[in-house]
């Protein structure tokens, strides 16, 4: 019963959580500091499907505020 744009959106969504969920965050310093490669296919396709910035997703997932 649901339209199929708003299934695509769902997969898109679910897609680009799963690829979240594979991301490499490196841990430095204790754990107090992390970072991710610019170059992680997981950053680029979870951007690329939910038409987000890599950089500014890159820099808000290891900083806190």
């Amino acid at each position: 019963g649901v339209k199929e744009s708003h299934q695509m959106t769902i997969f898109r969504i679910i897609a680009a959580i799963l690829h979240l969920g594979n991301l490499k965050i490196q841990g430095e310093r204790d754990g107090e500091v992390c970072s991710i490669s610019s170059e992680d296919e997981h950053l680029s396709n979870f951007c690329s499907l939910l038409g987000v910035e890599q950089s500014q997703m890159q820099h808000w997932l290891c900083h806190r505020k």
